[in-house]
């Protein structure tokens, strides 16, 4: 699969905040707190759709842990399970069996209303759709989760979000008076407007021109390297997994294999060895 044409990312900065480059301005805090230990992870996890001779079992015991304040990419050939990874990781699907955790919480234990309020409180998401609500502003839709919780926003953060996304005018805009780069940006504000303790991002870059998936794989990077930010994103895209710190890949429903400080050469060899099987025996 070819990669799209994004501009590779930087070199790596040595130590956190060392370099920043983020969508048009310097982050300043965006995530306040530094992680330590283990953001989320999965043991041994099963999910099966539909029954009998349709059924499909899309992760066969899947295991992996998200390191806090890192940016791991999950890549696979199509059907390989790692959409449905991430979904069961963000307690947005229910899984056959396994545990799930976001911390120290097992999303197994919790109740739908319960594994709503900690995705509310706990976690952001960012997808390929943008997912925007055509009525609202973009300032109105960056500040939708706090709406929904009935929270006020800090109005110092609220700034120095706006100012760090660099939509400038565009604040009172609706959806369908922005470009896809700006939609997806009000869409990232939007994520981190709680200040969440991660962030799943599903395809984030799949409507965007290469100018501004790099702009906004660069932010992701620069989140967790100066702010200690946890982002999962999944992609099928070797250039832009190259941004991430590290690349879990699954192949049937399993994780198969980890890449850490990945360059695009080395996902694409990977990807290109899951996918041999494939090719040769003509599936």
């Amino acid at each position: 699969m070819p990669a799209r044409p994004f501009p590779p990312p930087p070199p790596r900065p040595a130590h956190p905040g060392e370099s920043v480059t983020t969508l048009d301005t310097p982050v300043q805090a965006l995530a306040p707190r530094a992680a330590s230990g283990i953001a989320a992870r999965a043991v041994d996890v099963v999910k099966t759709y539909g029954r009998g001779e349709a059924a499909v079992r899309a992760l066969d015991g899947a295991a992996v842990a998200i390191p806090a304040g890192e940016f791991t990419a999950v890549m696979g050939p199509s059907g390989s399970g790692k959409s449905t990874l991430v979904h069961a990781l963000a307690g947005l699907d229910t899984i056959d069996s396994g545990q799930v955790f976001v911390g120290g919480t097992d999303l197994t234990t919790l109740s739908e209303r319960d594994r709503t309020l900690l995705r509310r409180e706990r976690l952001g998401f960012v997808f390929q759709a943008f997912n925007l609500i055509p009525a609202l502003t973009a300032a109105e839709n960056i500040a939708l989760p706090l709406t929904l919780a009935g929270k006020r926003p800090d109005t110092d953060w609220l700034a120095e979000l706006f100012e760090m996304l660099g939509l400038g005018n565009r604040l009172g805009h609706r959806p369908s008076e922005l470009s896809g780069g700006q939609q997806q940006r009000v869409a990232v504000g939007r994520a981190l407007i709680a200040r969440p303790e991660l962030v799943f991002a599903d395809e984030p870059t799949g409507n965007l021109d290469s100018r501004s998936g790099a702009a906004l794989l660069s932010f992701f990077r620069d989140a967790t390297r100066a702010l200690g930010q946890t982002i999962v994103m999944v992609t099928h895209d070797p250039v832009a997994a190259s941004f991430a710190d590290r690349v879990v890949f699954l192949a049937d429903g399993r994780i198969v294999d980890e890449l850490p400080d990945p360059a695009a050469e080395t996902v694409l060899a990977r990807m290109a060895r899951l996918d041999a099987p494939l090719s040769t025996t003509g599936a």
